[in-house]
C-alpha cells in the first residue's frame, strides 16, 4: 500500500516535555560508545562552557525516535517494512542535563521510488521555554 502524500505538511501536536537527566546521556553515551568526558562530567562540561553535561549529537533521537513510530502508526505503515534510510541534525545549541525539551514533529515528504516509498519527517526540539535547540530530520524506507 503506497503512502498517501495527502499527509505532507502534517504537524502534530508538541510532545510532552523530556526532561534530560545526567544518567540518560550517560548511558546514551555508553551505548554509543562516546568518550568524552563532557557527557559524564559536570566540571568537564562547566570547563566548556556548558551548564551540565552535554549530551552526544545524536542524543535527540531518544525523542524523534517516539515521534516518527507515531507517524508510520498513523500512516498504516507495518513497522517491520521500515528500514532507516537517513538522519540529519541542525543544532541551535547542544543538549545538556536539565533541559526539558519538547519536540513536534512534521511530515516533510512522502515520495515513492523503486517500489518503495520514503518518509521524510522533521522534529524540531525546543526547551519548555520555546528556546530553538535541535532540528532533527529522518528518513524512512518503507519497502513495498
Amino acid at each position: 500500500m503506497a503512502l498517501d502524500p495527502a499527509f505532507v505538511g502534517h504537524t502534530y501536536a508538541p510532545a510532552e516535555p523530556y526532561l534530560v537527566g545526567r544518567e540518560k546521556i550517560r548511558e546514551f553515551a555508553d551505548a554509543i560508545g562516546a568518550d568524552d568526558a563532557a557527557h559524564r562530567d559536570p566540571a568537564a562540561a562547566a570547563a566548556l562552557g556548558y551548564p551540565d553535561v552535554i549530551a552526544p549529537p545524536t542524543f535527540p533521537v531518544v525523542l524523534a525516535m517516539p515521534a516518527s513510530l507515531a507517524v508510520c502508526a498513523d500512516l498504516g505503515v507495518d513497522i517491520a517494512q521500515v528500514v532507516h534510510g537517513d538522519q540529519r541534525f541542525a543544532y541551535t545549541r547542544p543538549v545538556c542535563a536539565g533541559d526539558r525539551l519538547v519536540s513536534v514533529t512534521t511530515i516533510e515528504n512522502i515520495m515513492a521510488r523503486a517500489g518503495n516509498d520514503f518518509l521524510t519527517t522533521r522534529t524540531d526540539i525546543s526547551t519548555a521555554a520555546g528556546e530553538p535547540v535541535v532540528g532533527v530530520w529522518s528518513r524512512l524506507v518503507v519497502r513495498s
